[in-house]
């Protein structure tokens, strides 16, 4: 039996402050993450996320992809052997299309910090 291979992880928050670390399998989905990520949200902090699509987790300056596993998603330069991942977690909670007043499926592409989409 292969023994699976387990992935420090810290999640930072906009604000400074840190969910974790904890491990995690690396064949753990990017969605699942965000999941245990969303269930671990400090009750006390304001706008939190409410569903995996709240949710950017940004590791190496990559915005991670839901379907991904953790094991595909590291890029082993960024990372220091035994230490801990640090993700950046950025919330966009959806937006109302003023238009119609529905909610758009999209994030913003522009505007948000240091981490901008372009």
């Amino acid at each position: 039996m292969a023994v699976q291979e387990l992935v420090e992880i810290k999640f930072r928050l906009a604000d400074g402050s840190d969910i974790g670390p904890n491990k995690y399998a690396s064949s753990t989905t990017v969605g699942s993450l965000k999941e245990k990520l969303i269930a671990q949200w400090p009750k006390d902090k304001d706008n939190g996320p409410r569903t995996t699509n709240d949710v950017k987790l940004i590791n190496a300056g990559r915005i991670l992809e839901n379907s991904r596993t953790l094991g595909e998603s590291r890029l082993p330069v960024a990372e220091v052997p035994g230490g801990v991942i640090t993700m950046h977690v950025v919330v966009w909670p959806p937006v109302n299309d003023k238009n119609n007043g529905k909610l758009k499926e999209d994030s913003p592409k522009k505007g948000c910090c240091a981490c901008t989409i372009l």
